[in-house]
């Protein structure tokens, strides 16, 4: 027998009469599972992820289940870099790739019959429902797979010099290869870490499929929240989080990240995820909001509108200006073009429309320089950032080959320029408080140059007014 299974402390216990019946009459069913269409694709990444450090394993966990509170756990969410080179959706597996690209997934196994696990434990098949064999896994995702027992004498075996560990993820993981306590031990880890972003900078056509889904579904998200939005009285910012986070849970696997809903003033807070504000007939309404697809890619999109339908002038004029700079960065867009200079070109417009607000304090000229950039006082976030299995995805990639580097063919960005003028700023006109505006879409770069992934919203502001009464008029929907 195991050892005693896991409960909470507000379990009855088991009778041994209880025990004795629940361990007989099982019927244990196969479940048939052809290999997944994608597979070949996990396989190839693994592949070239090996080829990229010949001679060496490396290790790369998904990381457990974090808990929320007391006995209650948040809802597991595979770690990006191990799902994008397996595809494997469930806690605690470890992927071991060994010299040569032989692959291994050490995983969870069926709860055994033999203890009284599968249906006295909180993690048992009658708790969370059934899992996997290993041979069915196997059959499944295209890849080797042994027994999450058997991860702890494989990895004592490795040679901590020709190994690298993707770390952070699993805690016994980090501990049974040695730790690294040196900075070139350190750099090799990281190196790991900095070529699977790499790695993934340029999408396959699977996964601008996956991007193009998740971003289809944020389109109908956005239509809900518009179609339930009143012109002529305030609803809270959580009721328009929540109609969203429906339609992501319904068509994906929920939101990409927390959405920020800002009504009025809350609309200049860049992070704003509170969200229990209210809208206002009159205000401006942002909001940051993306589908999580079933395969974690996510999308990230913004939009501004007004909440009675209509801009103000000014409202408009400010909306106009960060329309201009996000086209001007959209228009730069190409291979060879550098990720700065995209950003240049957006900023460049926000400085131009600042000054023409009568806001900025030097010329255009002299706030564009390096050692001012004042124009960031109404700014201060850079004009997007990669996008795929995380909504900043490949953060770990070099500067050079990043925010440093220049664009390639197959790069998946956001454009997403904002202008916030702060409610308690006293170097703005006082009509311009409280006013925020970002614009953002998901962009594929192409041989040809830039094509918006997210078309399915409007963006120039006239078009806003026009889709926000179209949907209006439609009514709400069930998904």
């Amino acid at each position: 027998m195991n050892e005693k299974p896991r409960t909470e402390s507000h379990d009855p216990e088991y009778p041994e009469k209880l025990l004795e019946f629940m361990r007989t009459g099982w019927r244990d069913d196969a479940v048939p599972l052809p290999e997944r269409p994608h597979a070949g694709h996990h396989a190839r990444r693994r592949a070239a992820l090996s080829a990229a450090f010949p001679g060496e394993t490396l290790v790369v966990p998904t990381g457990h289940e974090r808990v929320r509170a007391n006995d209650t756990n948040y809802t597991f969410r595979p770690g990006s870099d191990f799902a994008w080179l397996t595809g494997d959706y469930d806690y605690g597996s470890v992927l071991v790739l060994h010299p040569g690209g032989e692959a291994v997934l050490y995983t969870r196994t069926r709860s055994p019959r033999d203890s009284d696990e599968f249906f006295r434990s909180r993690e048992g098949e009658l708790w969370l429902g059934r899992r996997q064999t290993l041979g069915e896994k196997a059959t499944e995702l295209g890849i080797q797979t042994a027994a999450l027992s058997d991860l702890s004498p494989a990895l004592a075996g490795l040679a901590p010099g020709r190994t690298r560990v993707l770390r952070g993820f699993d805690q016994l993981v980090d501990a049974a290869v040695q730790p690294y306590d040196t900075e070139e031990a350190g750099a090799r880890d990281a190196e790991l870490a900095r070529v699977i972003a790499e790695l993934k900078l340029v999408k396959d056509e699977w996964e601008i499929a996956q991007l193009r889904g998740a971003i289809e579904a944020t389109v109908r998200g956005f239509e809900d929240v518009a179609r339930i939005l009143p012109a002529d009285r305030g609803v809270s910012e959580r009721l328009i989080e929540g109609v969203f986070n429906l339609r992501a849970r319904h068509d994906g696997n929920g939101v990409g990240y927390s959405s920020i809903v800002g009504a009025g003033a809350h609309g200049t807070i860049l992070h704003w995820i509170r969200n229990h504000g209210t809208t206002v007939p009159g205000e401006l309404l942002l909001m940051d909001m993306g589908v999580e697809g079933p395969h974690l890619y996510t999308a990230d999109v913004t939009r501004t509108v007004p909440v009675n339908g209509t801009f103000t002038p000014l409202q408009r004029q400010v909306y106009d200006i960060v329309y201009a700079s996000q086209q001007a960065g959209i228009d730069s867009i190409k291979p060879g073009v550098g990720f700065k200079d995209v950003h240049q070109a957006c900023m460049r417009v926000l400085a131009e429309g600042l000054h023409a607000l009568g806001v900025l304090p030097v010329s255009v000229d002299e706030a564009m320089e390096s050692d001012s950039t004042l124009y960031r006082r109404w700014s201060l976030h850079g004009f997007g950032h990669m996008l795929g299995t995380d909504v900043h995805d490949c953060a770990k990639a070099r500067k050079e080959k990043y925010r440093e580097g220049e664009l390639d063919e197959g790069y998946v960005l956001t454009v997403e320029p904002g202008l916030y003028f702060q409610p308690e700023d006293d170097l703005v006109p006082a009509e311009l408080r409280g006013i925020g505006v970002r614009i953002e879409d998901d962009v594929l770069v192409t041989a040809e140059g830039a094509v918006i992934l997210s078309t399915g919203l409007p963006r120039r502001s006239d078009e806003v007014e026009a889709w926000l009464a179209a949907q209006r008029e439609a009514g709400p929907r069930l998904p």
